[in-house]
C-alpha cells in the first residue's frame, strides 16, 4: 500500500480523551487540534468545508466510527486528527449508535485518488474488532500512533486479522 496513513498522523494531533463532548465540538476540536500544529493553513476555511461535508451525510459510519473528511485547498498533504471521546458520542451515525473513535481526514482539494485510498485504508483497519477494541483502551496519543502505524502494515499482525475479518 503507497499510503502510509502514520506519515500524515502526528502524535500531537491524537487527542486522547477528546475534551468535547458532541459532534460539532468534537470536529471543531480536531480541526483546531491540525491548525494549532501547523498542518492546517486555514482553520476557518477547511472547518467549514468538514461540516459542508457532515450536512450531505453524516460520516458517522457504524460501528461506533466516524469519518469527518473533506477535500480542501489550503492543504498540500494529506493530514490527519485521531480522537477517541471519554464516553461515546451521538454522531448521526448510519446504524444509529454513538461514535467512539472519531478519525478527521483532510486532503488537498486535487487529490482525489489519495483521499478515496486514505478513506479505504481507514475503513480496512477499522474492520478489525481488535484494533478498534484497542484504539478505545488507548491511554495515550502515542499508543494510538503506533496502533495506526502497526495496523496499516500487513506484517505486524493486525493485518493477518484483518483478512480474515474481511
Amino acid at each position: 500500500m503507497n499510503m502510509i496513513l502514520a506519515r500524515a498522523l502526528s502524535p500531537s494531533c491524537v487527542k486522547v480523551p477528546l475534551e468535547a463532548t458532541d459532534k460539532n465540538g468534537i470536529i471543531t476540536e480536531l480541526v483546531d487540534s491540525l491548525h494549532e500544529n501547523g498542518f492546517l493553513p486555514d482553520r476557518d476555511k477547511t472547518l467549514g468545508e468538514i461540516f459542508d461535508r457532515e450536512h450531505i451525510r453524516s460520516t458517522g459510519v457504524g460501528r461506533g466510527i466516524a469519518i469527518p473528511h473533506g477535500r480542501s485547498a489550503s492543504v498540500h498533504d494529506l493530514v490527519l486528527a485521531v480522537g477517541v471521546p471519554r464516553a461515546p458520542v451521538e454522531f448521526d451515525s448510519v446504524d444509529g449508535n454513538p461514535v467512539s473513535i472519531v478519525v478527521l481526514l483532510v486532503s488537498p482539494a486535487r487529490q482525489t485518488g489519495a483521499h478515496i485510498q486514505a478513506m479505504a485504508t481507514i475503513s480496512r483497519m477499522m474492520l478489525d474488532l481488535e484494533f478498534r477494541e484497542a484504539l478505545e483502551r488507548a491511554s495515550s496519543a502515542q499508543a494510538v500512533y503506533e496502533l495506526f502505524a502497526a495496523g496499516e502494515n500487513p506484517g505486524v499482525g493486525h493485518g493477518q486479522r484483518q483478512m480474515a475479518v474481511a
